[in-house]
């Protein structure tokens, strides 16, 4: 075999074998098929969601947050709670109530379904008002892949999400709910 033809192959062979581990090394908050309760500090929200799916782990994905302090303007949350929780195997649309921002998740794994359940934990800024919300794309873009979210702008902030569930391939898609937030008080709820 030509050498250099060979050097190539040894090489696409290194990289696609330290691609297959990269995800040893993130701080996920679970392993396969346990449940989680992940917060952010008080003050900071959700601005990145990451995981991992694999299939011999009981059709189970790997889950990693991070959290940032929201702007000086928004102030402190005033509130914070646990919004609505769906049923595993079911679709789900969750935004915060009270116009509140995503800054947690709790999920639970349920071995009957090859499915979790899930709720976000809310915090409530001094009756901000959500604006010129958006929904994501699905993340991931096809089952079973790799799923990243970063909010994609410093001033977006995730409201909640909606989500799909394939009964044939036990995993979930997600549409994830981004909004910014006014800069003055609003006494009403917006979605």
């Amino acid at each position: 075999m030509n050498p250099a033809l060979m050097l190539v192959a040894l090489s696409l062979v290194a990289t696609v074998a330290a691609q297959s581990q990269d995800h040893y090394d993130m701080d996920w908050v679970n392993g396969y098929r346990q449940g989680f309760n992940f917060q952010c500090p008080h003050g900071e929200v959700l601005v990145a969601i990451r995981s991992y799916f694999s299939e011999k782990d009981g059709a189970d994905r790997l889950w990693s947050f991070e959290c940032q302090p929201t702007p000086e303007g928004l102030g402190e949350p005033s509130d914070c709670w646990w919004d609505d929780i769906n049923r595993a195997g079911m679709e789900w649309t969750s935004t915060c109530t009270r116009n509140g921002l995503v800054a947690g998740v709790q999920s639970k794994y349920f071995e009957s379904v090859l499915d979790r359940e899930w709720q976000f934990f809310c915090c409530y800024y001094k009756r901000r008002c959500p604006y010129s919300c958006m929904k994501t794309n699905d993340i991931p873009e096809y089952y079973r892949d790799e799923a990243e979210l970063v909010v994609p702008s410093y001033g977006y902030f995730i409201r909640g999400a909606q989500t799909t569930f394939s009964g044939v391939l036990r995993d979930r898609q997600w549409k994830y709910i981004l909004c910014r937030m006014t800069d003055f008080d609003c006494d009403f709820e917006n979605l």
